[in-house]
C-alpha cells in the first residue's frame, strides 16, 4: 500500500503557487496605479512562460522553443478574435490547444535529441517560426502583424479596461499554475527518474518517451497561454513580440527562482521583471545592474532563490531536532 502522502494531489508549495496567482485578481481593488498594473501583468505573463520552461527542466531538458509556442498560441487566438470569436474561454482553449497540437508531431522529432542538441533544435525552431511569421503576410500580417485585436468578452461583459485585462492575465496564470502543479505532482516520480538517469529509467521499464511527450505538449500549451495573455494585453500580435532571444529571459526566470519547486518560476519572474522595470530608468547602466543582480543570485543561491530558502529552513529544522529530543528525554525523566 502506498504511503498516504503520495495520494495528495497538491502539496504546500503547489497550493501556495496557486494562491499567489489567485491573489493577483485583487490587484485592481488594491491600487489603481497603471504602472503597478502594468508590472503585475508583465509578471503574470512571464510566470506562465517560465512555467513552460519549468516543466521541461523537471526532465532535465532546457527548451528554447517557448517564444515559438507563445507566437503560435498568440497568433491563433488573434485570428479567432478577429473572426468574431472573442469569448475568453474560446480564446483560452485556442491559445492552449493549437500549440499543444503543433507540439505533437514536433515532439517526435526533437525529443530524440538530448543535451545541447535538444537546445539547438528548439532554438532553431523558434528562429524558423519567426521567419515564417514575417514571410506570410496573408496569414500573420507579416511585418505589420495583426493589429486591432478585439477585447476578450464573456457573455455580455467586454474586458476592454486595463483592470479587466489584468484580471484575465491573472485567470490565465491561475489556470497555467494549476495545470503545472497537477502535472508535476502526478508525474513526479517518472520526471525525477528521467532527470536523474534517462537510460537507467528506460531499462527499468519506464516508458520514457510517453512522459517526455506529455511534458513537451503541456509545456507548449502553457507557452501558448503566455502568448495569449501578451496579445490580449497589447491587442496586437506582432512577430517582434516573440523574439527567439526572449527565451533566455524565461529560462533565467525559472532557474534564478529555483527549478526544484513550482514557486521558483513565480518568484524568479516577479523579482526579475520588477528589477528590469526598476533598472530601466538607469539609462546605460540598466543592463549592467540587471546582469549583476542575476550573477549575485546565482552565486549566493545555487538552487535558486526558493531552493536557497528551503536549504536554510532545512538546516534550522535539523539543528532544532536534537534540542527537541533532549527536551523530551528530560521531560520523560
Amino acid at each position: 500500500m502506498k504511503p498516504t502522502h503520495t495520494r495528495r494531489l497538491l502539496y504546500p508549495a503547489e497550493i501556495a503557487a496557486v494562491l499567489l496567482c489567485a491573489f493577483a485578481f485583487t490587484t485592481p481593488w488594491l491600487t489603481d496605479n497603471p504602472f503597478v498594473a502594468s508590472i503585475v501583468n508583465q509578471i503574470l505573463i512571464a510566470t506562465i512562460a517560465a512555467l513552460s520552461v519549468f516543466v521541461m527542466l523537471r526532465m532535465n531538458l532546457l527548451t528554447f522553443a517557448v517564444p515559438a509556442f507563445m507566437a503560435i498560441g498568440g497568433f491563433a487566438a488573434a485570428l479567432v478574435a478577429k473572426a468574431g470569436g472573442t469569448n475568453v474561454l474560446l480564446l483560452g482553449l485556442t491559445g492552449f490547444l493549437v500549440p499543444a497540437l503543433v507540439a505533437v508531431p514536433l515532439g517526435v522529432l526533437v525529443l530524440r535529441q538530448r543535451g545541447v542538441y535538444f537546445v539547438l533544435v528548439t532554438f532553431v525552431f523558434s528562429e524558423i517560426l519567426q521567419l515564417f511569421l514575417f514571410e506570410t503576410p496573408a496569414l500573420t500580417g507579416g511585418s505589420n502583424g495583426i493589429a486591432g485585436v478585439p477585447a476578450a468578452t464573456f457573455l455580455t461583459i467586454s474586458f476592454n479596461s486595463s483592470a479587466a485585462v489584468l484580471q484575465i492575465a491573472a485567470g490565465v496564470a491561475f489556470a497555467a499554475t494549476l495545470i503545472t502543479a497537477v502535472l508535476c505532482r502526478r508525474c513526479e516520480q517518472p520526471f525525477a527518474a528521467i532527470e536523474e538517469n534517462e537510460t537507467l529509467a528506460a531499462s527499468l521499464g519506464l516508458v520514457v518517451w510517453r512522459y517526455k511527450a506529455l511534458g513537451f505538449v503541456v509545456s507548449a500549451g502553457l507557452a501558448g497561454l503566455a502568448g495569449l495573455s501578451l496579445v490580449l494585453m497589447l491587442l496586437t500580435a506582432h512577430p517582434s513580440s516573440f523574439s527567439p532571444l526572449s527565451s533566455v529571459n524565461y529560462i533565467t526566470y525559472a532557474i534564478v527562482g529555483g527549478r526544484a519547486s513550482i514557486l521558483g518560476p513565480i518568484v524568479g519572474s516577479a523579482l526579475l521583471v520588477f528589477a528590469s522595470n526598476l533598472f530601466g530608468g538607469q539609462g546605460e547602466y540598466s543592463q549592467g545592474l540587471f546582469g549583476l543582480l542575476i550573477i549575485l543570485v546565482t552565486l549566493l543561491a545555487r538552487g535558486g532563490i526558493v531552493g536557497g530558502l528551503q536549504a536554510i529552513l532545512r538546516r534550522r529544522v535539523n539543528r532544532a531536532e536534537p534540542v527537541r529530543a533532549a527536551v523530551k528525554l528530560s521531560d520523560a525523566a
